[in-house]
């Protein structure tokens, strides 16, 4: 039995069932469509994708009427930001199950959305092995494309995974939330 598989078995039997199913995970990626190899993308969807796909597949026996389950997306899967193109696939990708699933699992109670942040001040930049002065040079032209003029919290991320996991949001289904500052809406 896989780690998911025994993490969703263990609280279910603990609990007797999964009230919430936030799938996050997520690697960036800042390489040029032409030097993307197979090794590299096939690394970004098993993470982005394949993933939040089993987690909510291995939770679902445990997943009763009333479950609410939320894909963390990005942005990124709806604007067309040069050198992501792994990264913006795995994340439309997400968009898309949301929506199957929403249609596949709404008749047995269970909601289906997604969360489609936008730039959150995290740790995942210092991931990207840029330095620190690259780093604060991206974040101040990302910056300037926001129309708040600053980047999001991850304190007002986890407030719009709580709506959409509590029973406030009771009539949405199958919905992408965006909490960008406005990045791709304006």
């Amino acid at each position: 039995m896989g780690q998911i598989e025994a993490l969703f078995e263990h609280v279910g039997k603990t609990h007797g069932r999964v009230d919430i199913v936030f799938a996050n995970a997520g690697i960036p990626d800042y390489v040029p469509f032409d030097q993307v190899d197979e090794a590299f993308l096939d690394k970004v969807l098993n993470v982005n994708f394949k993933g939040a796909f089993f987690s909510v597949q291995k939770a679902l026996p445990w997943l009763k009427e009333g479950s609410s389950v939320i894909f963390n997306t990005s942005i990124a899967n709806v604007k067309g930001l040069p050198n992501f193109s792994a990264y913006s696939a795995s994340k439309a990708a997400l968009r898309s199950l949301t929506r199957v699933l929403a249609s596949e699992l709404t008749p047995r109670g269970i909601r289906v959305n997604s969360l489609s942040p936008g730039p959150v001040t995290t740790t995942i930049l210092g991931k990207m092995g840029v330095t620190k002065e690259e780093e604060e040079g991206f974040r101040d032209i990302i910056r300037s494309t926001i129309p708040l003029q600053r980047f999001g919290t991850p304190e007002e991320i986890a407030a719009a995974a709580l709506f959409l996991a509590s029973d406030d949001s009771s009539f949405i289904v199958g919905t992408e939330i965006v909490a960008d500052g406005g990045t791709s809406q304006v």
